[in-house]
C-alpha cells in the first residue's frame, strides 16, 4: 500500500511541508484570502500574501494562525488541505502519517485543535511534536545523548527557547515575541518618529533588507514609501540600519532576558553541556543581522545559527515522523 509520510511546519508567518526521501517540498506564506460576501477562498500562500493590505472591501486576507496557535479554526483546515494535497499531488492511496510542530508552551486545547485540523485535512495519523525539539533535530543534533542543547527558535508568531537531553525538554519557555513583533515595531518606530505609516509587508521588506539588533561595521540605507501622516500624502524617506537597531531593541531584549531566565533554571550539568556547545539559534527570526552577536554579548555564550534556519523545524518534524514510523516497523 502506498503511503507518503509528511511532516509540516505550521507557523504564523509560513507553512513548510516535508516528505520523507524528498526533503522540504513546498514553503508557503500562511495567509488565506476568502471573499466575505460567499465565504469562498480566493486564494492561498503566496498568492494571498501578495494580496495582503491591498484587497477590496469584500476580500479579506488573513492570517489564520496567531502567535503560533490557530486563530481561525475553519480557514486553518482549508490552508491545511490545501498545502497536503499541493505538496504530494492527487496520486495517492492511502491517507498520510503527519507530524506537526507547535510552540512549547501551547495548552492541551490549543494542541487538540491542530490535531483535528490535522485530521480534517486528510490524516490517517498525527503526531504532535514541540517546535524546540524539531528545530534541534533538524539542526543536526543528536537529541538522544545524554547532553545539554539549547535551541532558540524564533518564528513569526513566537520564540521557543529549549534545553533538550536524552531526547527530551530539561527545561523551555516560549514567548510570544517573534518576527512579526520585529515588523510592527518597525511600523510603530516610523510612526513615532517619521510621522510615516507603512504596512505590515513594507515593514518586513526594511527588516530584511537593512534590520540590525548590533551596530553594524557600515551603516546601510533604504528608501521608504508611505503616508505621511500629517500631510495624508504618499512620501518617500530613507531609513538607516542605525534606525532600525532602535526601532528593535525592545523587542530584541525581550528574547535575551527569556534565554536568561531558561539559563537560570538549567541543571548545572546541562548548564556546563550548554557554555562548552554553545546556543544554536533557528527560524527566520535568527536571520535577523546581529542577532548572534547581541546574544552572545548579553550571555556570554557562544551562539550561532543553524545552517538552514528557515527549514530546521520542518526538516526535523519530518524526520520526527521517520523515527516514529521506524519505531513501528519495530
Amino acid at each position: 500500500m502506498f503511503s507518503t509520510d509528511i511532516g509540516i511546519d505550521l507557523g504564523t508567518a509560513s507553512v513548510l511541508v516535508y516528505i520523507k526521501g524528498k526533503g522540504v517540498v513546498l514553503k508557503e506564506p500562511s495567509v488565506v484570502a476568502f471573499d466575505k460576501d460567499t465565504n469562498k477562498i480566493k486564494a492561498i500562500g503566496e498568492e494571498a500574501r501578495l494580496m495582503l493590505g491591498r484587497t477590496p472591501g469584500n476580500i479579506v486576507a488573513v492570517r489564520p494562525l496567531r502567535q503560533g496557535v490557530i486563530s481561525n479554526y475553519t480557514v486553518t483546515e482549508k490552508m491545511l488541505k490545501y498545502f497536503i494535497q499541493k505538496a504530494v499531488g492527487k496520486k495517492r492511496f492511502r491517507k498520510p502519517l503527519i507530524s506537526v510542530c507547535v510552540p512549547s508552551g501551547v495548552t492541551e486545547v490549543e494542541k487538540k485543535a491542530v490535531e483535528d485540523a490535522t485530521y480534517q485535512a486528510g490524516a490517517r495519523e498525527v503526531a504532535i511534536i514541540e517546535e524546540p525539539i524539531a528545530a534541534a533535530i533538524g539542526a543536526g543534533i543528536d537529541i538522544s545523548k545524554p547532553q545539554g542543547n539549547m535551541v532558540v527558535d524564533i518564528g513569526g508568531g513566537t520564540t521557543d527557547i529549549a534545553v533538550i537531553s536524552l531526547g527530551g525538554t530539561v527545561v523551555s519557555a516560549s514567548i510570544k515575541t517573534a518576527g512579526d513583533d520585529f515588523d510592527e515595531a518597525i511600523v510603530r518606530y516610523m510612526r513615532q518618529k517619521h510621522n510615516l505609516l507603512i504596512g505590515e509587508r513594507t515593514a518586513e521588506d526594511i527588516k530584511i533588507k537593512i534590520g540590525s539588533v548590533y551596530r553594524r561595521p557600515e551603516s546601510v540605507s533604504m528608501d521608504v514609501r508611505g503616508r505621511n501622516l500629517v500631510t495624508g500624502l504618499p512620501k518617500t524617506i530613507s531609513v538607516t540600519s542605525e534606525e532600525t537597531e532602535e526601532a528593535l531593541n525592545s523587542a530584541t531584549m525581550q528574547i535575551v532576558e527569556a534565554i536568561h531566565s531558561v539559563l537560570e533554571k538549567t541543571p548545572p550539568e546541562l548548564a556546563a553541556d550548554i557554555a562548552d556547545r554553545g546556543i544554536i539559534l533557528t527560524g527566520g527570526g535568527s536571520l535577523l543581522c546581529g542577532l548572534e552577536e547581541l546574544i552572545e554579548e548579553k550571555t556570554g555564550i557562544t551562539t550561532m545559527t543553524a545552517d538552514d534556519p528557515l527549514t530546521a523545524v520542518a526538516i526535523g518534524t519530518g524526520k520526527y515522523v521517520e523515527f516514529i514510523s521506524e519505531r513501528k516497523i519495530k
